[in-house]
């Protein structure tokens, strides 16, 4: 079998252009390693709308020097608000400016390809070496490292490989026997411009996020405020009678009938041709397999209730880079000289709770704003009884990224109420 490009293996190879990938490969070259990426499809790009950067990321990004054009990019919000769906009223809000001086960085939305082009252009200035019409098929360990395996029979090897491919991750079956797990909702996207929405009685400063009975509908601006996005989520109910095709446009429709004026007025503007069926993966505790690595959604793949699956994945490879940079002073003259076992063992020791407690308390946030009947009557009551400036819920989530498990910080208690622990408890460790 025919090795290409063994005339310049590189020190590390990642597997998967997205948002994770990239985002690795610029911390793994910022530390000093030689990294190629090989991608799937013949050009790189995203696709999506918005995206919610919080400032766990934020602060990553400064560090890498691209937060000032992220900022020229997106939008800071002045406030997070949460709003019942079907009367409209508001039932709880972060105040964002509060929030920037709380943690040090700022909260930022942005059009998810925009994110995705800062850190390609910043992939290539690096001189990362970006390859597509890679389609990696296989992984495996290789003596002195490890290699992946293309659709046209060729090979690449490096000293480590970083699996970024995604939710239907090839590698993750060298870690783990399981599947991606359905939750029944159903996701529509559209990013407009703001002109469409001027009279629909939408913020142009803030997050809003209408929560309801098996739905919700989430608004804010993008790009300066020229364009407006949307996100709208319903639980499909021919995915929970196991039909096959789920999600359809009549069920949008459907599902947000009974919803607030706000609400209603944007629902005809989403885009019908095409629709995310929302899945996760079960927390898993091992992402490691000799020098094979997973990241980003091949190893914790969300839920997106907390805004944290791109974040996730850029913290997972700003800690390995890190990591990476901390041994500069050890390292030997034989290739990159990283002691890549240490590396992979620091970053699996910090990596996977963290991550594990995102998945389950996404689970839990999603099911909170679902609620009905009595149940939604009495989540709104706490919500509405809660301080603005009470950050409990977020501290453990917006701090310093840990890169030592002594440095995560404490689980956030618990909601005072029944109806979530119906549900499941809130707590990052799943109640138990």
């Amino acid at each position: 079998m025919a090795r290409s490009r063994a005339e310049s293996r590189p020190d590390a190879l990642v597997v998967g252009g997205g948002i994770g990938g990239l985002s690795a490969a610029l911390a793994l070259t910022r530390a000093g390693v030689r990294v190629r990426l090989l991608e799937s499809c013949a050009e790189f790009g995203e696709v999506g709308a918005g995206l919610q950067i919080a400032p766990n990321c934020t602060r990553i990004l400064d560090q890498y020097g691209l937060l000032e054009e992220v900022l020229g990019l997106g939008v800071k919000p002045h406030g997070m608000v949460m709003r019942d769906a079907l009367e409209g009223h508001e039932l709880t809000r972060l105040d964002l400016g509060d929030l920037e001086r709380r943690y040090g960085f700022p909260y930022v939305v942005i059009h998810r390809s925009d994110l995705h082009a800062t850190l390609l252009r910043a992939c290539r200035g690096a001189g990362v070496d970006l390859l597509n019409d890679r389609e990696v098929v296989a992984y495996e360990n290789a003596e002195d490292g490890a290699r992946v395996t293309l659709v046209d029979g060729t090979t690449e090897e490096a000293e480590v490989v970083l699996a970024a491919d995604g939710l239907h991750s090839v590698a993750r079956s060298l870690i783990a026997d399981d599947e991606p797990v359905s939750s029944a909702y159903v996701a529509y996207r559209a990013a407009v411009p703001f002109e469409h929405v001027r009279n629909h009685d939408v913020s142009e400063t803030e997050v809003v996020v209408y929560v309801g009975p098996r739905c919700h509908f989430v608004q804010y601006p993008l790009r300066g405020g020229e364009m407006f996005n949307q996100v709208a989520v319903f639980e499909s109910p021919s995915a929970l009678t196991g039909k096959e095709d789920w999600g359809t446009p009549d069920e949008l429709d459907s599902a947000f009938a009974a919803t607030c004026p706000q609400v209603r007025r944007g629902v005809p503007l989403m885009w019908r041709h095409r629709w995310w069926r929302m899945f996760d993966r079960d927390p898993i505790m091992h992402w490691v397999h000799g020098r094979v690595a997973l990241l980003g959604d091949a190893a914790h793949a969300p839920l997106q209730y907390l805004a944290q699956g791109a974040v996730m994945a850029i913290e997972d490879g700003w800690v390995l880079g890190e990591h990476v940079r901390r041994q500069a002073a050890q390292r030997t003259a034989d290739g990159s000289g990283v002691d890549w076992d240490a590396a992979l063992r620091a970053y699996e020791a910090v990596r996977p709770e963290h991550c594990r407690r995102v998945v389950l308390t996404a689970r839990a946030w999603g099911e909170l704003w679902h609620l009905d009947g009595q149940a939604r009557a009495e989540r709104n009551a706490v919500l509405l009884a809660r301080d603005t400036y009470d950050y409990s819920y977020v501290d453990w989530l917006y701090g310093p990224t840990a890169l030592l498990p002594d440095e995560e910080p404490a689980a956030f208690p618990r909601a005072p109420f029944d109806a979530a622990a119906q549900a499941r408890s809130l707590a990052p460790d799943g109640g138990t």
